[in-house]
């Protein structure tokens, strides 16, 4: 009998695949921990925070560290406490928080806030299109930062997660804000948004068929309300008749009919969404100045240019102005009036994010596997690779695609 038929056992576990393996297999796969800085927001009169303390116990649970500016949360009932517990570092320290690995806000930092940022930076935020301009711009590239837009981040399927959330938030937001501005306290027309025995319906006219505008279609019609929807895209009015399980008045959006329904409305919600720039003007000046008097419009797409060429970015503290005798409601953050319900809302799309940040080798890596956020990245590393953003301000734009393939 051979030597290996003797002792079968012992062979078995001396052959070669059983060898130990290079450490450096295991060096490519290893988490890197992150610190995560969460500064207070001081524009707009934000009351949103990025993180809320049950995400922050999340991600302090995987190891990363989180660093909280003292009072971020307080506006949306969170205080220093609740972050303390869940495992955060809080400070009122605002240039430590700025020294993250990653920031995140709400909004875009301000300019003396830019001045904070360091080299190799990932900031995520608002990109806020209405309160930047080219300095702006030019001044984050100059920190050679890397940002992303959290409204133009992609989920698996197409959509655009941040939108979306902020979208149902924002649709019911709408019409409630539209009926507190109706009322004769504010300059309305003294009507109830919705229908009373005897007495003919509000009439709102929704522009956009998208998420934003199902859920003002449908806080709308929960008050009784008579509702117009329009869309170029037939495919959203079909969608949206089938969401809201009953047939409704809706049309494409053309200028003539367009005009003739505004001249009846008592709210116009502006709801449209541009996945890569500025959004479509679809009602002019002129179209407003046939509106009647007292009637609302709120444009939420504000935070994207404006819908309606009347429209001006206003702020919570001064929400409202009048022009042609319409009462504009032009407020970008609008789901900031219900920032508690806000913040825990942005705060379940973030997590899985950072956490994929941390489970990458490289910021580059990490991006190049995840085509979602990479739609969201505006600029890499101080070049701006937004090509909206490069032809609205004149700046020289580069494709993030070929960035990233020359730093794998």
């Amino acid at each position: 009998m051979g030597e290996q038929e003797k002792n079968p056992f012992s062979s078995f576990f001396t052959k070669e695949q059983y060898a130990t393996q290079t450490e450096m297999l295991d060096l490519a796969h290893k988490s890197q921990k992150l610190q995560i800085g969460i500064p207070k927001e001081t524009t707009l009169v934000e009351s949103r925070v990025a993180l809320v303390p049950n995400i922050v116990r999340v991600l302090t649970g995987h190891g990363h560290r989180v660093v909280v500016e003292s009072g971020a949360g307080e506006k949306s009932r969170f205080s220093d406490h609740h972050y303390s517990e869940a495992g955060a570092e809080v400070t009122s320290d605002k240039q430590k928080v700025f020294q993250s690995h990653v920031l995140l806000k709400v909004q875009p930092p301000t300019p003396d806030e830019i001045d904070f940022l360091t080299f190799n930076q990932m900031l995520i935020s608002q990109l806020s299109i209405p309160i930047i301009n080219d300095s702006y711009i030019k001044k984050l590239q100059s920190k050679k930062v890397t940002a992303a837009a959290m409204e133009y981040m992609q989920a698996k399927d197409g959509s655009f997660p941040v939108v979306r959330i902020m979208s149902e938030i924002a649709g019911q937001m709408s019409i409630q804000t539209a009926a507190e501005l109706l009322t004769n306290q504010n300059q309305g027309r003294g009507v109830i948004l919705g229908s009373i025995s005897g007495v003919p319906p509000t009439k709102v006219v929704v522009l956009g068929a998208g998420v934003t505008g199902e859920h003002a279609t449908r806080a709308a019609l929960a008050m009784g309300a008579s509702v117009r929807v329009f869309d170029n895209n037939i495919y959203k009015l079909m969608d949206l008749q089938d969401k809201v399980g009953r047939q409704l008045h809706t049309s494409t959006i053309n200028p003539v009919y367009l005009a003739y329904q505004l001249l009846s409305a008592d709210v116009v919600i502006g709801a449209l969404h541009s996945e890569t720039g500025r959004a479509p003007v679809v009602v002019t000046e002129e179209m407003v100045s046939k509106m009647k008097k007292g009637s609302v419009i709120v444009d939420i797409s504000i935070d994207q240019g404006g819908c309606i060429e009347t429209s001006e970015v206003t702020t919570h503290k001064s929400p409202t102005f009048i022009k042609h005798g319409v009462i504009h409601y032009c407020v970008p953050n609008i789901a900031s009036k219900v920032s508690r319900t806000a913040s825990i809302a942005f705060s379940n799309i973030l997590v899985p994010l950072l956490l994929r940040m941390g489970n990458s080798v490289n910021l580059a890596q990490m991006l190049y596997n995840n085509e979602g956020i990479r739609h969201g990245i505006y600029m890499y590393k101080g070049k701006l690779t937004n090509e909206y953003l490069a032809k609205r301000f004149g700046i020289k734009y580069m494709d993030l695609n070929l960035i990233l393939t020359s730093d794998l």
